[in-house]
């Protein structure tokens, strides 16, 4: 009875995935370096197998505690607050590549870089075709999850949790699939070579980088939607479903500020 747990905390046991999640970056690291120049790319793709093994295998045992009942308020405090922390950590990586897009339009440096310099032409893109569509579709799907959750929390309906989620995750495809079409677009009638054109090098890798997070948060919801069908979350436990929610929504409002500086202000001269 000395050692019985009389308090809200989680006691984590030794876990190796710590260390597995370390390593697995740094060898992923590492071989993204050798990759750049041009020795082998196999040592990129064997750290980024361990880093999603590591993510699978811990994030499953993460699960397992909440089923347990290891998740008590106190708990789920603290994940809310670090899940915050990584959101915020996002907000200023996306913030950068804003500041980058604003920086070169204001205060292009082919003014500063003499007569020699000739400036690469630039293939517009036109900001009320698929770009609007995909406004609108990742909009939906915010509501859709938004639904899902109201559904879940107010009502314990766990039919329109499900299909809220599965909306979302259908219309998240969408919008990849539409922006991977768009890229398609631009790279082939565009005359654009990587690093040449600050306009298109910045477009891309924001845009890039933003599709990539809706990639991630498209899996992150197909996980919420198995484990809704399983029959986890309960309107006073949904931890997990609740830091998706929030990461699709953070998602939906760094498209929105793409859409309007990139895509409108960054091409309204063209």
């Amino acid at each position: 009875m000395a050692h019985a747990k009389n308090h809200d905390y989680h006691i984590l046991a030794p876990s190796i995935w710590p260390l597995a999640g370390a390593a697995s970056g740094m060898i992923m690291l590492g071989g993204s370096v050798l990759w750049m120049h041009d020795i082998t790319p196999y040592l990129f793709w064997i750290g980024l197998a361990g880093v999603l093994y590591t993510m699978f295998a811990w994030w499953s045992e993460v699960v397992n505690e909440s089923r347990v009942g290891d998740h008590t308020p106190v708990v789920r405090i603290g994940l809310r607050v670090g899940f915050i922390l990584f959101i915020m950590s996002e907000v200023m990586f996306f913030f950068a590549w804003f500041w980058a897009f604003f920086k070169q339009a204001i205060y292009p440096m082919y003014e500063y870089a003499g007569t020699e310099y000739a400036q690469p032409v630039i293939h517009a893109v036109d900001p009320f075709h698929i770009p609007l569509i995909n406004t609108l579709i990742l909009l939906l799907s915010g509501c859709a999850v938004t639904w899902a959750h109201h559904a879940l929390v107010h009502n314990n309906d766990r039919k329109a949790l499900v299909r809220g989620l599965a909306i979302s995750i259908v219309l998240g495809i969408a919008f990849t699939a539409l922006q991977a079409y768009e890229y398609a677009e631009l790279l082939m009638h565009g005359d654009w070579t990587f690093g040449e054109d600050m306009f298109f090098s910045t477009f891309f890798m924001a845009t890039g980088f933003h599709g990539f997070h809706v990639i991630i948060g498209t899996i992150f919801l197909a996980v919420c939607l198995i484990r809704a069908i399983k029959g986890d979350f309960t309107p006073e436990q949904h931890v997990g479903f609740e830091a998706a929610a929030w990461y699709w929504h953070f998602v939906d409002v760094v498209w929105l500020f793409l859409f309007f500086a990139v895509y409108l202000w960054g091409t309204a001269g063209m």
